[in-house]
């Protein structure tokens, strides 16, 4: 089985960025520098001959973005309760457009459409119930802003899962050119 999501990797300069805002949540599971993207459709565990539809039909996807930049900080939670801290991507309606397109391909080779709604975002800490307050970091970083970078390309990932948590493997990369 492959557990595989379609993302696009910010640059280092952007990803720095991101690393030296990650602090002040107590218990908080910052993110590795080498974790940080930009989730575009997470696909989940398919067999080796789904990965390899899922793979083709990326191909065929033409859409060029914008230039992006980080827009602030956020949560997502459950049950009222903070599990992840995230920094957001703007513009959103053109990622927002482009996952739509991925969901369409991968929905044409049979599988499951997406169900929850799409916000662009790179996950900057997951939070277990015992994590710290997030209401300063939240207002410390509201305005959290980077320059725009491009984004040329996207990727096809298998996530291993470990006890230090999720590796990334890229599997195929795929240009961002045409409409």
């Amino acid at each position: 089985m492959h557990r595989l999501f379609v993302a696009l990797r910010p640059p280092a300069p952007i990803r720095d960025l991101l690393i030296d805002a990650m602090d002040g949540v107590d218990g908080a599971r910052w993110q590795d520098e080498d974790q940080l993207h930009i989730t575009l459709r997470f696909i989940g565990e398919v067999d080796s001959r789904t990965a390899e539809d899922a793979a083709t039909a990326l191909s065929a996807i033409r859409a060029a973005l914008p230039p992006l930049r980080i827009a602030g900080c956020g949560t997502f939670e459950t049950k009222g309760r903070p599990n992840a801290l995230w920094a957001g991507i703007a513009p959103r309606d053109p990622l927002a457009a482009l996952h739509k397109k991925i969901d369409r391909a991968l929905i044409a080779i049979g599988l499951e459409p997406e169900h929850r709604a799409y916000v662009p975002h790179i996950t900057l800490a997951r939070l277990a119930g015992s994590a710290g307050p997030v209401d300063a970091f939240l207002a410390r970083h509201a305005a959290l802003t980077s320059p725009d970078f491009a984004a040329t390309h996207m990727t096809l990932y298998e996530s291993h899962l470990g006890h230090g948590g999720a590796s990334y493997e890229p599997v195929a990369r795929y240009p961002l050119t045409g409409s």
